[in-house]
């Protein structure tokens, strides 16, 4: 346990105080030592070894003794009754910048918001407006505040096309072994959040020490973190927790669905169990009259033992899966089968690596009708972008390669910068010429809400603009998304009959599905595009669709799913 470590523990302990309302001068005596052991110029373990914690400033007595029980144990038991006393999912909110734990504590007992997803559901629906000391600016500032942070990837997640081939690797290996019958993934990367905190497996095994011990000694573990017969967890290749669990093959069904559900879920779950008669857990549904178990060996018996059609993962975040199971309205998802096309690809014109032929076949090879050959204008210098006399002679090109192509068709298009101002970077003149026309904003990220917001909606009223892409700019663990008024930007484009893109790629996935799915509700149009700079992006699309899903979103709201017949007629291209 580093200063760091230390000091964490003593700041949480001062939000939690702050939080249950108990004696401020308490909460500040826990942060004033917190933040003087992080300020410290040597370690504080080994401070502690040479019986030196009482030369720290602003550790008293009593702290100082929670100072020595956290080095030698990782925690401390007042924090640990005082976490207990608290939901979970309220560190979660107050990891948000500009949640304190007043605000957590008014919207915790108020509207009984206990988790990040319980936030932003509660500013979207626009209840935390009707409270005391809020209102319209404030709750559209939380909003902001929560969008932010999920885009950031929240402090400590790994992007899920970081831990996908991690994940992947290591099932192989798992695979392999003659004492394991059965793994796979649940949690957050089998509902396909765009970020995943750790990896949870779940295996069948006859022989649960053997898969343990091979499970323990792969090649690239670099840490074991906690070792048991049913549960260990470890460090992978320097890069993120794994933890593998051995379950009972009747009870495998029961345990997976609980793993893979969001806590929401879970405990929605749980209460519609009660209602029925049942307390249900990761085991499986007790009889509450007669005590007696009942366990699912398969995942869907869970779902059928409530009465409800089954929820594919990525639906499992409690945003009325539940409910439309009940009904058995739940959605026929889009995959990625039902993309017909890519409408944002870059070739070697601009700062693509691959000619324009080399993408056509690759796209061919895909089973894809179409795909829409989009470079960079003219103010994306840094990235080759195109002069109005290049894209004309670009768009020429275009025409000429898709002659010599059967079976494909190629469009000319332009990733059109939106300049500060809202104007574009080609002339009407020049974009008339093209077949498909993206637009996106790649500098002055920093411009306020009103003005960003203004100079997307002025794109999208241009009449030969047919997309937006990557609306919001984020780039996870590059920056963040910039300051915009997404409603008014997807009513924009609601009115203009314009399409919003889902982009692909794994460092954006933009629009994330919070937002797809208020388009979707909008009756917005959705692109699902890879953004492709070099032909193995082309298989990120698997990344936006999983953005889709999430969003709820089915075949018939993407204009990428049609059949080219269906697409040129849709968006007027001769």
């Amino acid at each position: 346990m580093d200063n760091s470590g230390v000091a964490a523990i003593l700041s949480k302990m001062a939000l939690l105080l702050e939080f249950k309302g108990e004696n401020p001068f308490k909460a500040k005596a826990y942060e004033r030592a917190a933040r003087n052991i992080r300020g410290l110029g040597e370690d504080i373990g080994e401070m502690y070894r040479r019986d030196r914690l009482s030369e720290i400033p602003g550790v008293g007595g009593a702290i100082r003794e929670k100072v020595r029980e956290i080095l030698d144990t990782g925690t401390f038991k007042a924090y640990e009754r005082t976490a207990a006393e608290v939901p979970p999912g309220i560190f979660g909110i107050l990891d948000i910048p500009g949640i304190g734990p007043k605000t957590a504590k008014l919207l915790y007992e108020k509207l009984d918001i206990r988790s990040v997803d319980g936030l932003l559901k509660a500013a979207i629906e626009h209840r935390i407006r009707r409270l005391s000391r809020m209102g319209p600016k404030q709750e559209e500032k939380i909003l902001r505040s929560v969008q932010r942070y999920q885009s950031s990837g929240e402090p400590g997640r790994t992007p899920l096309a970081t831990a996908d081939p991690i994940t992947e690797e290591i099932k192989e290996q798992l695979r392999a072994f003659p004492f394991i019958k059965k793994v796979i993934a649940a949690g957050s990367i089998r509902r396909r959040k765009e970020t995943v905190k750790d990896i949870d497996l779940i295996a069948l095994s006859d022989v649960p020490a053997k898969a343990m011990d091979g499970f323990l000694h792969l090649q690239k573990v670099t840490e074991v973190i906690e070792e048991g017969n049913t549960l260990s967890s470890v460090l992978y290749d320097n890069k993120i927790r794994v933890d593998l669990r051995i379950v009972p093959e009747e009870s495998f069904g029961t345990l997976l669905q609980h793993f893979t559900g969001s806590k929401e879920h879970n405990i929605h779950l749980r209460k519609l169990a009660l209602e029925k008669g049942y307390k249900l857990n990761e085991y499986g549904f007790t009889d509450i009259a007669t005590n007696v178990i009942k366990r699912c060996a398969e995942e869907k018996q869970v779902y059928d033992h409530l009465g409800l059609e089954f929820p594919v993962p990525e639906l499992r975040e409690d945003r009325g899966e539940i409910e439309a199971g009940m009904q058995k309205r739940l959605p026929k998802l889009i995959e990625v089968e039902d993309i017909k096309g890519d409408l944002h690809v870059h070739s070697n014109w601009s700062d693509g690596e691959d000619s324009i032929e080399d993408l056509a076949l690759s796209a061919l090879e895909r089973g894809y009708e179409y795909i829409a050959i989009t470079d960079h204008s003219h103010s994306t210098a840094i990235a080759g972008g195109l002069s109005e006399k290049r894209l004309l002679e670009h768009t020429k090109a275009v025409s000429s390669i898709d002659e010599k192509f059967e079976g494909i068709r190629l469009l000319s298009g332009t990733e059109c910068d939106i300049r500060p101002g809202g104007k574009l970077d080609y002339s009407d003149r020049v974009l008339q010429e093209l077949d498909i026309v993206i637009a996106a904003v790649h500098a002055g990220l920093d411009q306020d809400r009103k003005t960003m917001t203004k100079r997307i909606v002025s794109a999208l009223e241009n009449e030969h603009v047919d997309i937006l892409a990557h609306p919001t700019g984020r780039k996870f663990g590059k920056r963040e998304a910039y300051d915009v008024d997404m409603e008014k930007v997807l009513q924009a484009a609601l009115d203009n009959d314009k399409a919003i893109e889902i982009n692909s790629s794994p460092s954006r996935l933009d629009l994330n599905d919070i937002n797809a799915g208020m388009a979707r509700k909008m009756g917005v149009w959705l692109a699902i595009n890879t953004d492709t700079h070099r032909l193995d992006n082309f298989n990120n699309i698997r990344y936006g669709i999983d953005v889709a899903r999430r969003a709820w979103i089915e075949p018939q709201d993407v204009v990428n799913t049609r059949h080219i017949k269906d697409f040129v007629s849709l968006f007027r291209i001769e």
